[in-house]
């Protein structure tokens, strides 16, 4: 019952009150990333979500589209800004997501939404990952966000996946609380976010 149902109503009270509580932090981002990315203070882009349907994915940008000699954007650690730096290690960056999940694109908690360009590199296992909405947090990024290994990352979605229940949805916001406040866990080992995942 909470997985067909609760889930989507919690979902939906608790996405409209914070959006309406966190609405003034919400027009000071807007207006430092506007000025520091000169006009563009969202990112958009599409990703899959429940049973790999295509929707569009809202963040607050935190790079810039600075690119190099070849045309190429320049990597992460050289196009993220000071505001959008402190912007990603304070999780501000997530909380236009929230009007994805009043939309029905996405849930609090799930497995995150990754590229499209991933789903052919998923073996039968990991193509679990989409047979819920996905999150704007999950099991993945409480147990490590970015640091986690692809394989073990994948592991954690559907173990998710399989045993989606009230209490671990409780549990979830909690660490995910805690993380934010530690603000650990936001960069890979080698990358400003998170390696590329290049198939199994």
């Amino acid at each position: 019952m909470y997985r067909h149902f609760f889930k989507r109503v919690l979902d939906i009270l608790l996405s409209f009150v914070i959006l309406v509580i966190c609405s003034p932090i919400l027009i000071i981002t807007f207006i430092l990333l506007t000025i520091a990315n000169k006009g563009d203070a969202f990112f958009i882009q599409r990703r899959p979500g429940k049973n790999a349907k295509i929707f569009k994915i809202y963040k607050f940008k935190s790079m810039n589209d600075k690119k190099g000699p070849d045309g190429k954007l320049l990597p992460d650690s050289e196009r993220i800004t000071k505001v959008g730096r402190f912007v990603r290690k304070t999780s501000l960056d997530e909380i236009p997501q929230l009007f994805n999940v009043l939309k029905g694109d996405m849930s609090l908690i799930g497995p995150r939404p990754l590229l499209i360009q991933y789903l052919p590199l998923y073996n039968e296992e990991q193509r679990k990952r989409h047979n819920v909405r996905p999150g704007i947090t999950g099991w993945a990024q409480v147990n490590g966000r970015n640091t986690v290994p692809w394989p073990r990352r994948f592991e954690l979605d559907v173990w998710y996946v399989e045993n989606i229940s009230f209490l671990l949805d409780l549990k979830i916001l909690w660490l995910t609380f805690l993380k934010v406040i530690k603000r650990d866990g936001i960069s890979s080992e080698t990358s400003a976010t998170m390696e590329a995942f290049t198939g199994n």
